[in-house]
């Protein structure tokens, strides 16, 4: 079985985020990038997936960006064991989910996949739209927010999470696009003996093509934490009659 993990580097928590001189995005150079943390549970998943079915089986692990953001993603997945790398160079900032997944589709369309995981959403943007839409550009079939799967021959079994503490289980023929959900597994860390072996790991580069993005980012900005000390005087009964005006037109909390 041929599997292919995606990856994306998004800012860490502790990074400072500050908008860069163009308005429209962050100032990278003070952003420390880490892994998706949907992508390191969908990754878990494949290397599962590949033990279970025996060592004719593949994981490759294939990231979008810019060399200076992706690399650690990529040594990463490599690390913990996928077996193959495949970086797909873009550096114009590409957020629009479709044009995402046209890029992918355009550069995996060759390698014949039969399954493709992706984490549920990124924690930067968040659209959770990308691997389905990669699937249906691929003809893939294909299944979100998925915390168990089972391989039954040729087809595979996702228990999906749905509303109000429902689940579904659905059989999807391959090849197949699944979006994984977080806490599905928990992620291995990668070993010393990972780390010195991913360096021996084929790593392919790509060029993507330039797509028009349907929509983009216009402004970004910082909200600002700003606290504001008000103090009421009357008597008790202004003071409720104004308690209850902040209350329910202002904070709209009752």
């Amino acid at each position: 079985m041929k599997i292919a993990v995606l990856t994306k580097a998004i800012p860490s928590y502790e990074s400072s985020i500050r908008v860069d001189n163009s308005g429209s995005w962050i100032d990278e150079s003070v952003v420390n990038y880490v892994v998706n943390e949907s992508d390191s549970y969908a990754l878990e998943e494949a290397l599962q997936i590949k033990e279970q079915a025996g060592d004719d089986s593949e994981v490759v692990v294939v990231t979008l960006g810019s060399e200076a953001n992706t690399s650690k993603v990529i040594k990463d997945g490599l690390a913990k064991g996928a077996d193959r790398g495949l970086f797909i160079k873009n550096d114009s900032n590409t957020t629009d989910p479709l044009t995402v997944a046209k890029i992918f589709a355009e550069n995996l369309k060759s390698e014949d996949f039969d399954l493709v995981l992706s984490g549920l959403q990124s924690d930067d943007l968040g659209s959770g739209q990308t691997g389905v839409l990669i699937g249906e550009l691929l003809g893939m079939s294909t299944a979100t927010l998925a915390i168990e799967t089972q391989v039954e021959g040729d087809k595979i079994k996702v228990k999906r999470e749905l509303e109000s503490g429902w689940f579904q289980w659905v059989t999807l023929p391959f090849p197949s696009s699944i979006s994984i959900q977080s806490g599905i597994n928990e992620p291995r860390y990668p070993s010393l003996k990972g780390i010195m072996g991913a360096k021996r790991k084929e790593l392919n580069t790509l060029e993507s093509t330039p797509e028009a993005q349907n929509q983009s980012f216009v402004n970004l900005f910082v909200p600002k934490n700003e606290k504001v000390t008000e103090k009421i005087v009357g008597d008790s009964d202004t003071i409720v009659a104004k308690l209850m005006d902040i209350l329910k037109n202002r904070l709209k909390v009752i």
